[in-house]
């Protein structure tokens, strides 16, 4: 059951209706759970406390701090008599003044939310200047005009808002609950991150994490929403309460959109100066995260807001930064594909093209001379280009759109339709490190018939992990890939340790405990062929199922051979396995662009794509066809960030468009053929020379289709989605219609 206020306290409950419903089992409430305050953020934990994700909600919360706040349970025989039940629950409350913004939630004298977390209601302020700490944007900027004279100077002020939106992944949120016959607590959930839920769920209950067992199936789809714990505490609890009978518990389309996790809706001030040959000189970020009432990744987003900011460009004098992450009466941000990036490349992506504009520069030509250069590291971080394909993206994807011709064609245009291009950069870092803990463990059993089985602790969610590593598996064992019996499934008590599918982290970080493990589990095979063979181990290999002359490849023994002698001998029976845990302590940057055709009805205020085309460099592909499937996705994503999707609420907090009749997603009809390039660079730190790819794609889209109705019509939106209403507004100030 979910409030009906979006801030507020509740004061009781009268169950005595609710309770005569036939087939109710069981009604608890946020008086009766545990008062264990726990995370859901789908973060490694710390030992350092400082480190550690913030614990600001329980399973059920009687102070409410969102419309849709989870704060009662039925447990009934059928859901029709759950439903029932939940609709006669009676509930008395205390209501507050809801507080939806981030600025009045930061207004001088605005109730805390959370009193017993934070003083007010800013979880983190962080500043950051490259440089001299003491050195500020304005110093900057003075020390420009000194330089290069007042009239050589170009300056902007401008805010850019980015929208609330969610990840509407096709499979809900969903988990069955039951405590099995040695009282261990089992959840069966479609999650991404198995090892973490275990632990937020030992948390919430207050019970040894060792009494938590959870079991991800073969799941549809997350893009960041199930990185978050979402109710499998709550399940946990609800089983505990009927005696461990199963419990199933699926929120409906409209409860996943309203009281799940959205991307952060981020207001981003910027200031920029240039000189007129076009090299920028000081900019300066001032960012404010929309948390909404639980904390979940918190800071971390907007974080990774400003170091985006921070990285893509390069400033002559000074970049001063200032994020705030703040807590509201709103639907909870959490983790969306991009985490942070999105927002970060709209508003630098939309200052690159406003200031080429005023410069009267090629924007393409702009980001050139300022863009992130090779063999660059971020002074904080320290995460490094270890290779760089960006300059050649920007020129691959030129010669695909033809930019140059079609620049000067769309020039000067009349009529209410006009066509435009634009563009967009990004740079993107692969997985958490030095943030935060890289771990993955990877184990490889040898069957009797000479095939293995690959079992990991990192998730298949849709994107094609599971064939990657197999894959690799097979590459490095010489075992062929029909032969890798991968495990889809995910069983914290069985699976090795992974702390699962986020950060575009797991073809790389995973990776490389795959490598690591077919390497020892090789090692074992030849060592027991070479005891078969009677000849040294360093004169074999593994190829095509064979264990072969290291020399002359010649087959010498099958696998099968080998694998039924090393069960069954009678001389030695040997079981060959392998289990390795990789401790990850790299990173390296991901890059790429996007450039956008468009097709603008100025009257209608309609945006048609008519040609668009992603170029990733992400390293070495492990796999072309899923690669490219990758980018199709998200760009298809990026096009409804950018043109159509917006979570709204009113003033009291409450959802208005909770579905997906009112929620405008893109279908198939919407979207126009997607393009996806490559430039393939062997980057030395990825176990295959591969880098991030998940996440990317979505990321320059937005930003390139609104440049594009820049260039179009010279009208400058700064804020998302580029919908009718809105363009057609901006038209009309603009005089164009």
């Amino acid at each position: 059951m979910h409030s009906t206020i979006a801030n507020g306290r509740v004061k009781s409950f009268d169950l005595t209706e609710a309770y005569k419903v036939p087939g109710v089992v069981k009604i608890v409430t946020c008086f009766d759970v545990p008062n264990c305050q726990f995370p859901t953020a789908g973060h490694p934990w710390s030992v350092e406390t400082k480190h550690q994700d913030i614990c600001d909600r329980k399973v059920l919360n009687e102070r409410i701090r969102l419309y849709g706040d989870d704060i009662a349970a039925v447990v009934a025989e059928d859901e029709v008599a759950a439903f029932q039940a939940a609709r006669l629950i009676r509930v008395e409350y205390e209501e507050y003044e809801p507080i939806v913004t981030a600025m009045a939630a930061m207004a001088e004298g605005a109730t805390p939310l959370h009193p017993d977390i934070r003083k007010d209601n800013v979880i983190v302020h962080s500043h950051m200047t490259m440089g001299d700490s003491s050195f500020t944007y304005e110093e900057g900027l003075k020390k420009a005009v000194e330089a290069y004279g007042a009239d050589n100077i170009v300056s902007m002020d401008v805010e850019y808002d980015t929208p609330r939106i969610s990840h509407c992944h096709i499979e809900l949120p969903v988990s069955w609950a039951y405590v099995d016959t040695n009282g261990k607590v089992t959840i069966i959930s479609s999650t991404q991150i198995p090892h973490i839920v275990r632990r937020c769920t030992a948390q919430a209950l207050g019970i040894p994490i060792g009494r938590v067992r959870i079991i991800k199936p073969y799941i549809g789809g997350g893009f960041g929403n199930k990185q978050d714990v979402l109710y499998e505490p709550l399940n946990a609890f609800l089983t505990t309460q009927v005696g461990g009978r199963g419990v199933r518990m699926e929120i409906s389309r409209e409860e996943t959109l309203g009281c799940t996790r959205v991307r952060h809706a981020i207001e981003l001030k910027v200031k920029a100066a240039a000189r007129k040959d076009g090299t920028l000189v000081a900019r300066k970020l001032e960012a404010y995260s929309n948390q909404g009432g639980y904390a979940s990744h918190a800071h971390a987003i907007v974080a990774n807001s400003s170091n985006e900011f921070k990285q893509i460009y390069h400033d002559e004098k000074v970049l001063e930064s200032d994020a705030y992450t703040v807590y509201t009466n709103i639907a909870t941000g959490g983790a969306m594909r991009g985490y942070g990036i999105p927002q970060a490349a709209f508003a630098a992506e939309c200052m690159a093209d406003d200031l080429a504009l005023a410069l009267h520069m090629d924007p393409l030509e702009f980001r050139r001379k300022n863009c992130m250069r090779p063999g660059y590291e971020d002074p904080h971080t320290h995460v490094k280009c270890n290779t760089y394909g960006l300059m050649e993206c920007m020129e691959k994807g030129r010669r695909f759109i033809h930019w140059d011709e079609k620049r000067r064609e769309y020039e000067n245009q009349t009529g209410p339709i006009r066509k435009g291009i634009g563009m967009a950069i990004f740079c993107y870092k692969t997985g958490v490190y030095p943030i935060s803990l890289e771990t993955a463990a990877c184990r490889m059993v040898l069957n009797q018939d000479g095939s293995m089985q690959l079992s990991m602790g990192a998730t298949e969610i849709g994107q094609g992990a599971d064939t990657v590593f197999t894959q690799m598996a097979a590459e490095v064992t010489g075992i062929t890939a029909d032969k890798v019996n991968v495990l889809s499934t995910q069983d914290t008590d069985i699976t090795p340790f992974d702390t699962g599918a986020y950060a575009s982290r797991q073809t790389y970080v995973s990776g490389m405990a795959v490598k690591k493990t077919g390497a020892i589990f090789k090692e074992k095979i030849l060592e027991y062929g070479a005891y078969m063979l009677k000849r040294g181990q360093d004169t074999l290999d593994i190829e095509n199922n064979f264990v072969v002359d290291k020399d002359t490849r010649k087959p010498l023994l099958a696998m099968e051979e080998l694998a039924t002698t090393a069960f069954y001998s009678l001389d030695r029976s040997v079981h060959i396995t392998a289990e390795a845990t990789s401790h990850c302590k790299t990173n390296t940057f991901a890059t790429g662009v996007c450039f956008a055709e468009v097709e603008v009805d100025m009257p209608l205020g309609k945006v048609k794509v008519t040609n668009i085309v992603n170029v990733h460099d992400s390293g070495n592909l492990i796999n072309p066809k899923l690669a490219a499937a990758q980018v199709h996705g998200g760009m298809s994503m990026g096009l409804g960030y950018g043109l159509s999707e917006q979570l709204l609420f009113d003033a009291k907090g409450r959802p208005l468009n909770d579905n997906l009749l009112d929620y405008k997603l893109p279908t198939s009809m919407d979207t126009p053929d997607l393009n996806a390039l490559f430039v393939e660079l062997d980057d030395p730190t990825g176990p295959f020379g591969n880098k991030a790819l998940g996440e990317p794609p979505a990321i320059p889209v937005a930003p390139a289709v609104r440049n594009a109705v820049l260039h179009a019509t010279g009208v400058a939106v700064d804020s998302l989605p580029l919908d009718p209403q809105k363009l057609v507004e901006h038209f009309k100030a603009a005089g164009l219609i």
